[in-house]
C-alpha cells in the first residue's frame, strides 16, 4: 500500500524555492513565527549539491525547521522523514528529524517519541542525510511510535548543539515506506500497524477493531505479547495468534472470521480458559451456532463452571451445538468432592422443599441428597440462605419430620448448575475422557431440547449426565458410548449412575452403557428408551444383579422397546413421590410398554428377575402393563422366574390389578413362565364337585387370579359312574392361601381335562 497512490495525498513539502513562509521556526501550527524574512535564514538559489535549497545560521541551542502542513498519520502505513544537510561555515552543529504530534483537533499528543537519533556534522561540505520513520504501530525500525491517538504530524529537522555555525538544507521529503514492513501481496494484517501496544496494560481493543476494518478480505495477525482488550470485541476476519489476549471476565471476544477452539485456545494460552471465552462467545453472540473442537483434545486443569465463565448468562433458549473433539479432566485437587450434614424439616405439603436448615448456606446447589427417607438421584435445585430453605429436584418419600441429610457435591467438566434455563444445546462428536476424574455435565435447573449425538463418557467418577432440575425436559441422548470407571468392581459395589432424568419425553437411544450402578434413573413421562444395550454383570459365579433402568414415576407412559438387557433389572418404583401410599384421587403403577428386547443373564443368584417392582408406600397396584415380545434368556445356569415384587417397603395390591398383557414371551433358562392371560390345562382324575386349578406362580407378580376369560373341555367330563356330563362349571376365583388358584365347580363330582384362560386382572 502507497497512501500517495491509493488515498492521493501528496506527502512531500513544497521546495524552499517556493518562500519560507512555509516553514515554522517552532512546531508548525497555525498562528507560529515562520522563517520567512528572518535574518538567520535566506534562500540560496544555485547550490552545486543541492541546487536551490534554505541557508541557517544556528542562533539558538534547538534550531527548529517545521512544514506548517500537515501530514495525516494513518494507520496501517509508515512514514520515512528524510533531509539532505552540510554545514558551509563556522561551527559544526548536530542534526537530527524533529516533529509535532497531534490529533485531529490539532491537540498535542503528549509522551511520544518526536526526534530522530542526532548525527554530528563532521565537516565543511560534507552531506549527511538524516531520517526517521513515523507511524501508528510499534514495529523494529520505527523511531517514532505515535500509537492510534495521533492522526496528524508537521515535520522537519532540528539543529542542536553549538550556535553559530552556517548550514545549507537540501527538500524535506517525507514518502510512503509501508512495503518495507507490510511487502505487497500479503492477505493478512498486523494489529501493531494499528497501534496495538501488547505490553498486557494498554487496551489494544481499538487497534484490533482498525485491524478488522482493514483487513478486507484477509488474515489479521497477533504477534508476540500480551494485548489487553477491556470491553466486548467483535472481529470479522480469521485471525492468527502467536500472542494472547487477556480480557476481563465479563468482557467477550467473537471471532466470527474463525471461530472454533484451537483459536481461542491460542488466543489466550490456555486450554482451559480458551473453552471458557469460547462459550462465552457462542452464548453471547448470535453469528454462530456451533463451537468446533475441530478433532482437538481440551485438556480441563478445573471444573469449567459455565455460570462463571459467562457472566450474565441467565437463560438461552437459540440452538447452539458444541462438535467434534475430546474434553478431558486433568487429575487435581480442584476435582474433589465435598459433603456437607445437616438437620432439616421435610413437609410433603412442600414436597420440593426442606426446610429450617441450619447449613444451608454451606450447600452448593447441584448437591446430591441422601438420607432417610430419600429417594435416588433427588438434587438441590436452588437455595435461599434468607430463610434457610432448599429447593430440590424431587420429592422425598420418608413423610414429614425432622431429619439429618448429607449434601454432595461433585465436580463436573461442564457444570451449567449456577445457571437459570439452558434450551436447545447440542453436544456431537464429543468424547467426555474423564479417567475416574470428575464427573460429565450437569445441566442446569431448567430447560430443554438438550441434545447428546455420537459422544462418548469414558470413566466419569461417578456421574456421565446429571439433572438437577429440568432441563433434561425432551432430552436425546443418541448412538453415544457410556463406560463406568467401576467396570472391575463387582456389581454390588458400583455406585455410578450414567443419566437421571427428571422431566418428560426423553429419547435414549441406540446407545451402550457398560457396567455402571444404574445405567439410568429416570422420574416424568413420556420416555422413548429404544436400541440401547446395557450390562451390568461381573465375574462372580452366583453373582447378584442390579437395576440397569430405574423408573421412578407411577403412571409413566414410557416405551421400552428393542434394547439388549444384559445382567440387569428394569425397576419400577415410586420412590420420588411425597406420598407414596396409593391415594384415590392419582393414578398407580400404569403406562409402561415393554416390547422386543432382549433379555440375557449368566451366573446370577437363582432369585435374579428382570422385571422387579418395589412400590415405596401401601395399597398401589398396576393398572397398565405391557410386555410383549420379549426374549428371556439364562446362558448359564437358571432362574427362578422373571419377574418379582419388592416388598422390602411395601407390596402390591393384587386385587386391583387391571389392563396387564404379558404375552408372545420366549423363555430359555427360566423355571418358571409367566403369562397373562395364562392357560392352564388341568387334569381331573378323581371325579370331584370342585376342581382346584392351580396356576402353578405362572400369573405375573405372583398375582391373584382374579377372573377366568375361558374354560374349553380337552376330553369328555364324565360323572362319577362314568356318564358324559353336559353342563359347564362355573368358577371361583382367588382360591388357596395365595389367591392365585381358580375353582371350577359342578353339580356333580367329575373328572376330565379342562383348559382354563387365568387373568390377573379386570381388563375393563
Amino acid at each position: 500500500m502507497n497512501i500517495a497512490i491509493t488515498a492521493g495525498l501528496q506527502l512531500n513539502p513544497p521546495g524552499f524555492g517556493a518562500g519560507l513562509g512555509a516553514w515554522s521556526r517552532e512546531n508548525g501550527l497555525s498562528g507560529e513565527p515562520t522563517w520567512a524574512g528572518v535574518p538567520n535564514a535566506a534562500i540560496v538559489p544555485g547550490d552545486q549539491d543541492f541546487g536551490t535549497c534554505m541557508e541557517i545560521v544556528k542562533q539558538a541551542d534547538v534550531t527548529r525547521l517545521r512544514f506548517v502542513g500537515e501530514t495525516p498519520i494513518l494507520p496501517g502505513t509508515y512514514l520515512r522523514v528524510s533531509a539532505r544537510v552540510k554545514a558551509i561555515a563556522g561551527n559544526l552543529p548536530q542534526v537530527r528529524i524533529g516533529a509535532w504530534a497531534g490529533t485531529a483537533g490539532r491537540v498535542h499528543v503528549d509522551g511520544v517519541a518526536e526526534a530522530g537519533a542526532a548525527t554530528a556534522l563532521r565537516g565543511y561540505g560534507e552531506i549527511v542525510e538524516v531520517s526517521a520513520i513515523v507511524g501508528v504501530g510499534r514495529r523494529p525500525g520505527v523511531t517514532m511510535s505515535w500509537g492510534r491517538t495521533a492522526q496528524i504530524g508537521h515535520f522537519g529537522i532540528d539543529l542542536v548543539g553549538v550556535n553559530g555555525g552556517a548550514v545549507r538544507i537540501e527538500s524535506i521529503r517525507i514518502e510512503d515506506v509501508t512495503a518495507a514492513f507490510l511487502p505487497a501481496g500479503l492477505d493478512w494484517v498486523d494489529v501493531r500497524d494499528f497501534g496495538a501496544v501488547g505490553d498486557g496494560i494498554a487496551n489494544d481493543r481499538d487497534a484490533f477493531i482498525a485491524a478488522d476494518a482493514a483487513a478486507n478480505g484477509g488474515e489479521i495477525l497477533v504477534p508476540d505479547g500480551v494485548y489487553f482488550l477491556a470491553a466486548d470485541t467483535a472481529i470479522k476476519a480469521p485471525v492468527r495468534f502467536k500472542g494472547r489476549i487477556t480480557m476481563p471476565r465479563a468482557a467477550r471476544l467473537s471471532l466470527q472470521g474463525r471461530f472454533d477452539f484451537p483459536t481461542y485456545a491460542d488466543a489466550f494460552g490456555d486450554e482451559t480458559e480458551g473453552l471458557k471465552r469460547a462459550l462465552q462467545a457462542l452464548f453471547g453472540f448470535t453469528d454462530h451456532t456451533a463451537l468446533d473442537l475441530c478433532g482437538r483434545r481440551v485438556d480441563l486443569t478445573e471444573p469449567l463452571d459455565v455460570a462463571a465463565a459467562c457472566p450474565g448468562l441467565a437463560s438461552f433458549s437459540n440452538r447452539r451445538v458444541i462438535c467434534n473433539g475430546q474434553i478431558a479432566t486433568v487429575s487435581g485437587t480442584a476435582w474433589r468432592t465435598t459433603a456437607v450434614t445437616s438437620n432439616g424439616t421435610y413437609d410433603p405439603a412442600r414436597p420440593e422443599e426442606i426446610r429450617a436448615v441450619p447449613q444451608v448456606a454451606q450447600i452448593a446447589i447441584g448437591s446430591r441428597v441422601s438420607g432417610a427417607g430419600v429417594g435416588r438421584e433427588v438434587y438441590v435445585r436452588d437455595r435461599n440462605v434468607a430463610t434457610g430453605t432448599l429447593t430440590l429436584s424431587q420429592p422425598l418419600y420418608g413423610g414429614a419430620g425432622t431429619r439429618s441429610y448429607t449434601f454432595t457435591r461433585e465436580s463436573y467438566a461442564l457444570d451449567f448448575a449456577a445457571l437459570g434455563n439452558i434450551d436447545r444445546l447440542t453436544f456431537a462428536d464429543i468424547e467426555f475422557l474423564m479417567d475416574g476424574t470428575g464427573n460429565g455435565v450437569m445441566l442446569p435447573p431448567a430447560g430443554q431440547l438438550w441434545t447428546f449425538r455420537d459422544c462418548f463418557f469414558t470413566r466419569p467418577q461417578s456421574r456421565a449426565i446429571t439433572s438437577i432440575g429440568r432441563a433434561c425436559q425432551d432430552l436425546v441422548v443418541e448412538q453415544c458410548q457410556f463406560l463406568s470407571d467401576e467396570m472391575g468392581e463387582l456389581a454390588q459395589n458400583r455406585r455410578s449412575i450414567a443419566i437421571n432424568v427428571n422431566g418428560n419425553d426423553t429419547k435414549i437411544r441406540n446407545s451402550r452403557f457398560v457396567r455402571f450402578g444404574h445405567f439410568m434413573v429416570a422420574n416424568g413421562n413420556g420416555h422413548m428408551i429404544s436400541g440401547n444395550h446395557w450390562f451390568q454383570g461381573d465375574s462372580a459365579t452366583s453373582g447378584v444383579r442390579f437395576a440397569g433402568l430405574v423408573l421412578t414415576s407411577c403412571n409413566l407412559q414410557v416405551n421400552v422397546t428393542g434394547n439388549y438387557v444384559d445382567n440387569a433389572t428394569i425397576e419400577w418404583t415410586n420412590e420420588h413421590s411425597a406420598y407414596p401410599n396409593y391415594n384415590p384421587q392419582f393414578y398407580s403403577f400404569g403406562g409402561l410398554t415393554i416390547t422386543g428386547n432382549t433379555f440375557l443373564c449368566s451366573n446370577v443368584v437363582p432369585g435374579f428377575s428382570w422385571l422387579v417392582i418395589k412400590p415405596y408406600g401401601t395399597g398401589q397396584f398396576l393398572q397398565g402393563l405391557t410386555v410383549m415380545g420379549n426374549v428371556f434368556k439364562c446362558s448359564v445356569g437358571r432362574v427362578t422366574r422373571i419377574d418379582r415384587v419388592d416388598a422390602t417397603i411395601a407390596g402390591l395390591n393384587h386385587a386391583s390389578a387391571r389392563n396387564v398383557v404379558f404375552s408372545g414371551n420366549s423363555f430359555t433358562g427360566v423355571d418358571t413362565f409367566v403369562a397373562n392371560p395364562v392357560t392352564i390345562t388341568h387334569a381331573q382324575n378323581t371325579a370331584a364337585a370342585k376342581w382346584v386349578v392351580d396356576t402353578a406362580t405362572s400369573l405375573p407378580f405372583g398375582a391373584f387370579a382374579l377372573k377366568v376369560d375361558s374354560v374349553i373341555a380337552e376330553t369328555p367330563v364324565r360323572g362319577a359312574g362314568g356318564n358324559i356330563l353336559s353342563e359347564m362349571p362355573f368358577v371361583s376365583v382367588r382360591e388357596g392361601t395365595s389367591q392365585a388358584n381358580v375353582g371350577l365347580n359342578w353339580s356333580a363330582p367329575a373328572s376330565g381335562r379342562m383348559a382354563v384362560r387365568i387373568r390377573m386382572d379386570n381388563p375393563s
